[in-house]
């Protein structure tokens, strides 16, 4: 069992889909160990933001403490929807255990498969918590049965529940050979096990005895020989294995209610792991990880960190992984929205620490002296839906600016560029509702009204068949003139060729020092077509030219070039060309006929559906797809996959575009449009 060092604090995570219950299970949390006080309606410690109470649900990392029997506790309440989830990439690692919470209904299984491939992946420690067995209506083994394929170790039931008709009244914990009833916001009542159930009990028991034994040959020949094993063997079992990642033990209650929860709290009291697991897995010696930096009103910017080592005291100073040096300018606790400055923060401690402006969440601030980087590094997600803003009142371009630099400092599931062809600022997130969210914001938090449309998507065209064309640029207008003579071949390239200029000039027809100009001239002519842009995929040739001794000029032939372009290609029978993205789309595998139509019906083309690696029960769909569809389909994927869907584009080819679409874009391209 994990004996806690005096001292040190164990942090846990709560993971699981959106409404399984998991800010409800936090203050059930809180509330049991005297953390904070039963509250009703919106007041609670968890989702304290006005968009998470507008929302109903998490939409960033809730942090609160708590002590339970002389042991103190952080808690990393996480949001559920994939929209919201870049703030675990980093705070994850961090973590001893994670407490993954679901419904009692089979049907919504899958919802668990995201979060529970990433604590795998991470090698994160984890157990299960059935929420809501107040309103359960099936099996305990039922709903086993249907959670078994989406978790890679085997589910183990630490508990099977009593009934009274189809109302859950208590549980009998198997480890313990105990039974309890429940009671409505107290300690749950024990009982000796019922009669009808002793049988029951027995077999549930064995089987949990069979489930570890996979793993303990010593265990298993007591078993074989009929031998009943100490319960000490059983509980230091049980958790090894936990802790080592080879079962998941499933507890269940009604957070709501506070039914299941002590007994949650007395496990892991018993079988958390301690913070040296986690330090070893992040590779930090002594100093604190940040799990999410912020900027907190009148604090200014906060490092929410965990301190791995030795206690941290206030002013203690740090050095960043880029070398830089810097000092904690105040430390504080953390519980929800709350922070109380504090001289110390003990080992496992999750505190907010003040004044390190430079510090990103998943950097570690080393207190060796020396640097130290995370040995694990999140992936950058990738971007998802986008839209182009732009501050309503141009007095707020700057103050824009610094606040969408703060945004993306907090939250790294968003991402800004700026479209100079397009002439466009692009806010990207992970769906929607991820961006709407930081637009909110934009406006509570900073008082910045915005203005929003879609990014234009980046066509080409290109042209048909070739053409020779000779232009002259000439002006006179007193003194110097200019003059400048050129003949140039326009000719169609492959698809992704992109813009040749080559030059057979014979006999000095054009001076070799004007030729570049002649070249930049070509390109600015060909920065918009006929149709209204860029053109691309044709080699244009310079064959001859004239000059003038006195009127020629380096101008003179940028501005021949150009002409030659616009006299030039609207002879060349232009092609308007659209960007298509290969997509690599996830799906559970019942949704996967729903969502190859949908991509079809977007004008995708699909090239393969295989199963997904290493995730029993998804496919993976690859396609084209119009960069110009891709606009809103996250919404429409999430739609048809219960919220998991989720997919990966990159750019692959152009092509060609014909028709009613293809007006459509030439005219949006039109000037005033």
């Amino acid at each position: 069992m994990a004996i806690q060092t005096a001292g040190t604090v164990r942090a846990l995570a709560l993971v699981g889909p959106t409404s399984s219950g998991k800010t409800t299970l936090m203050e059930a949390l809180l509330q049991v160990t005297g953390a904070a006080e039963r509250r009703v309606g919106g007041d609670k410690v968890g989702d304290s933001s006005p968009e998470a109470r507008a929302r109903g649900h998490t939409v960033e990392l809730n942090l609160a403490g708590f002590e339970f029997m002389g042991d103190r506790y952080s808690v990393v309440d996480c949001p559920g929807s994939l929209e919201f989830c870049a703030d675990l990439d980093a705070a994850l690692p961090a973590v001893d255990l994670a407490i993954v919470v679901t419904e009692p209904e089979p049907a919504k299984a899958a919802l668990l498969q995201p979060a529970l491939r990433e604590l795998e992946r991470l090698g994160i420690p984890h157990a299960l918590f059935v929420n809501k067995m107040d309103q359960a209506r099936g099996s305990l083994p039922e709903l086993l049965a249907a959670l078994a394929p989406v978790s890679a170790a085997p589910l183990v039931a630490r508990q099977i529940p009593t009934w009274d008709g189809e109302t859950v009244t208590g549980f009998i914990d198997l480890a313990l050979e105990r039974a309890f009833v429940y009671r409505p916001d107290a300690a749950s009542t024990q009982i000796e096990i019922p009669g009808n159930l002793r049988d029951a009990e027995a077999d549930a028991r064995f089987h949990m005895l069979e489930q570890i034994a996979d793993f303990d040959d010593d265990l298993l020949e007591q078993l074989l020989s009929d031998v009943i094993p100490s319960r000490d063997a059983v509980f230091a079992d049980l958790v090894r294995e936990m802790n080592d990642g080879l079962i998941v033990p499933v507890f269940f209650g009604s957070a709501l209610n506070g039914f299941g929860v002590r007994r949650l709290l007395k496990a892991l009291r018993h079988e958390a792991p301690l913070p040296d697991r986690a330090a070893q897995r992040l590779g930090i010696e002594t100093g604190a990880y940040v799990l999410r930096a912020a900027y907190a009103g009148q604090s200014g910017k906060l490092a929410y960190a965990r301190v791995f080592g030795k206690a941290l005291a206030d002013g203690a100073e740090f050095v960043l992984p880029d070398g830089e040096r810097c000092r904690a300018g105040g430390l504080s606790t953390v519980q929800g929205a709350a922070i109380r400055k504090t001289a110390q923060a003990p080992v496992g401690e999750i505190c907010a620490i003040g004044k390190v402006e430079a510090a990103q969440a998943g950097q570690i601030l080393s207190t060796t002296g020396r640097p130290q980087a995370a040995a694990t590094t999140a992936k950058p997600r990738r971007p998802l839906f986008a839209v182009a803003l732009s501050a309503r009142n141009r007095k707020d371009d700057v103050r824009l600016s610094g606040a969408l630099g703060k945004l993306i400092e907090e939250d790294p599931g968003l991402t800004l560029t700026h479209d100079p062809e397009a002439r466009q600022m692009i806010l990207a997130g992970q769906g929607e509702g991820h961006v709407r969210l930081a637009l909110e914001r934009l406006k509570r938090r900073f008082g910045v009204e915005i203005d929003t449309e879609q990014p234009r998507t980046p066509y080409r065209e290109t042209i048909q068949r070739g053409t020779t064309q000779r232009s002259r640029h000439k002006k006179q207008s007193g003194g110097h003139g200019q003059f400048a003579d050129v003949t140039v071949e326009i000719r169609p390239l492959p698809r992704g060729s992109g813009i040749v200029f080559s030059q057979r000039v014979v006999g000095g027809a054009v001076p070799k020092h004007w030729i570049p100009a002649v070249e930049q001239g070509v390109r600015e002519g060909l920065a918009k077509g006929h149709l209204g842009f860029p053109v691309t995929d044709l080699e244009i040739i310079l064959t001859d030219g004239q000059t003038h001794s006195v009127d020629s000029s380096e101008m003179a032939f940028r501005l021949a070039g150009r002409l030659a372009m616009d006299e030039g290609l609207p002879g060349c029978g232009a092609i308007l060309l659209e960007p298509i993205e290969k997509l690599v789309v996830y799906s559970p595998s019942p949704s996967a006929s729903n969502v190859t139509s949908a991509l079809t019906a977007r004008r995708g083309q699909i090239l393969g559906l295989a199963p997904r690696e290493d995730w029993r029960g998804w496919e993976r769909i690859e396609a084209y797809l119009p960069q110009s569809e891709r606009q809103g389909l996250i919404a429409e994927l999430r739609g048809l996959t219960q919220g998991l869907g989720a997919f990966e584009a990159d750019f692959d080819h152009m092509a060609e575009l014909t028709g009613r679409l293809a007006s459509e874009a030439s005219e949006g391209a039109r000037p005033g449009a």
